[in-house]
């Protein structure tokens, strides 16, 4: 019984490991200076595909043009776009989308 209880301890923490792998968090003094920083740098706007749904876990097409996010002060290592005045921040590698800032 207690091989039993400890392999599923250690499967729920493997799950739950895997599952914050996923998530990113981005606090609110990071959001608004990666607010502020993309308001100076005037970036238009993109249409995306019908077949493509703006939300966390989202994959951008190629087509797509990514932004690098300079701001050491944020602390985070991703690229940007703007889609319908939401900042979307997407993980360069896999085009992922990591968080949206309304």
């Amino acid at each position: 019984m207690k091989i039993q209880l400890s392999a599923a301890v250690s499967g729920l923490l493997f799950i739950a490991g895997a599952a914050s792998a996923q998530s990113v968090v981005i606090t609110p003094e990071q959001e608004t200076v990666i607010r502020e920083y993309v308001v100076t740098q005037e970036v238009h706007p993109v249409e995306i595909p019908s077949d493509v749904t703006i939300e966390v876990g989202s994959t951008l097409p190629e087509t797509v043009e990514l932004y690098a996010l300079e701001v050491p002060e944020a602390e985070v290592t991703y690229q940007y776009v703007i889609v319908d005045d939401r900042t979307v921040l997407v993980e360069p590698q896999t085009r992922r989308i990591v968080h949206i800032i309304q």
